[in-house]
């Protein structure tokens, strides 16, 4: 077998690989309840549940954040995110967790936030709806 023969196949293989293992990441949206029954790592959907508290002592342990939120089936959960809390949490319109359920609580590993646009209010101007 030539020299770029056997380069080739090195390279197919390891592309193949890449792309197997960068696939496993592609997930669709689970609820709490889906999570609880799955028990590998999954993402929720879903918004903050403001009426309960959220837990962030950066002094204490930066990599520490709880707080509720409520999934597109209406379900509330304690969600603990394991990395410091993001800028303006507060004000996201919608949030997806990626993690796992242990036990009735979700760890969170990654967390992505949806927040208002800040030309949302120009856009209705426009619109006339203001």
């Amino acid at each position: 077998m030539k020299k770029t023969q056997l380069i080739a196949i090195v390279c197919l293989v390891a592309a193949v690989a890449a792309f197997l293992s960068a696939s496993g990441d592609v997930s669709t949206y689970a609820s709490f309840d889906t999570a609880k029954q799955a028990g590998s790592k999954v993402k929720v959907n879903g918004t903050l549940d403001l009426s309960q508290d959220m837990i962030y002592d950066p002094n204490e342990d930066p990599n520490y954040f709880s707080f509720y939120m409520e999934d597109m089936d209406g379900v509330t959960n304690q969600v603990v995110l394991t990395l410091p809390k993001p800028q303006d949490f507060e004000r996201a319109e919608s949030v997806v967790v990626t993690g796992t359920m242990q036990d009735e609580v979700f760890v969170a590993t990654e967390v992505l936030t949806k927040c208002p646009s800040k030309y949302k209010n120009e856009e209705l101007l426009l619109n006339g709806d203001i």
